[in-house]
């Protein structure tokens, strides 16, 4: 192998197309490819998400339904086994506020937390939350804790 015969690895090069709009004598000058006239001829153009050709697109042809309340209040869901986690990695032992759910990213100071019930509470804690369902207050109750609503 010498300078005068290198070449690139089998695969590595793909371009070998003719260059666009380059003069008449290159094959592809002129209109460079893109044919006569029309947006798909423009420089800039690009075709809107959705874009049927003018047909009615079908976001726009099935009927709109149901509606949100603005009302709806949002909670950030803390599960038993996530606490029970938290106990076990040494992260708390007595108390749990939305300080304790903030620091482990849990939820945001401004979210409201949750407690739900899935797994199960074997330490005793006094949790402090928004909210707490049925089976995660007695569970924890259960395990001598507290269920303090915010």
């Amino acid at each position: 192998m010498n300078l005068s015969n290198l070449q690139p690895a089998e695969g590595s090069t793909h371009n070998q197309n003719k260059r666009l709009g380059r003069g008449e004598g290159s094959g592809k000058g002129g209109t460079a490819s893109r044919g006569h006239k029309g947006a798909k001829s423009r420089s800039g153009y690009s075709k809107k998400i959705g874009f049927e050709g003018g047909q009615m697109p079908l976001q726009r042809r099935v009927p709109k339904f149901g509606f949100t309340n603005i009302n709806r209040k949002e909670y950030e869901g803390v599960n038993l086994d996530t606490l029970q986690l938290l106990v076990d990695n040494g992260i708390v032992t007595d108390t749990v506020d939305m300080t304790v759910f903030v620091a482990n990213r849990l939820a945001t100071k401004n979210e409201s937390v949750k407690i739900l019930g899935r797994g199960e509470l074997k330490a005793k804690l006094t949790v402090t939350a928004h909210k707490f369902t049925a089976t995660a207050k007695a569970a924890i109750e259960a395990a001598g804790g507290e269920a303090v609503t915010l």
